[in-house]
């Protein structure tokens, strides 16, 4: 069983372990949404951990940047992307755009993006055209390629 939250204070600054990345990382306040979020794909939505990547890199335009989550298929093909906010940053078109841009590389049928308290689960259907909002966050099985 994974142990999540457990914190520690090194030179003055909390930090965080990361089940999945293994290590203890900077406790910011995106961090913590990206722990709350991890957790509840794990244990609530059967998410393997070993099939999450957390600041996943890849390249745009030229640019280096980071997803902040993607989950992979069984056979190890990117299936969504997790985009993680601080509170206090409004979950607004502007993070749904840049979450679509990552896409543009990953080409994934499922976006979630959280601030914590507010999450829009979205299915991208016709090739990535068309938007729809989801009631709720999909079970790992219930992903398709």
């Amino acid at each position: 069983m994974m142990q999540w939250f457990k914190l520690r204070e090194e030179n003055g600054k909390r930090e965080v372990f990361d089940p999945v990345r293994r290590k203890y990382v900077l406790l910011t306040p995106e961090e913590e949404v990206r722990q709350i979020v991890l957790q509840q794909l794990v244990e609530d939505f059967g998410y393997p951990a070993g099939l999450l990547s957390v600041e996943f890199p890849l390249r745009l335009n030229g640019l280096d940047k980071r997803c902040d989550i993607v989950v992979f298929s069984r056979q190890l093909t990117p299936l969504m992307i997790v985009e993680c906010k601080a509170r206090h940053i409004q979950l607004s078109q502007k993070v749904l755009d840049q979450t679509m841009r990552y896409n543009v590389t990953l080409n994934v049928k499922y976006l979630l993006l959280t601030n914590g308290q507010t999450q829009y689960s979205i299915q991208l259907e016709e090739e990535g055209k068309k938007v729809v909002f989801l009631d709720k966050i999909p079970e790992y099985n219930m992903l398709t390629v």
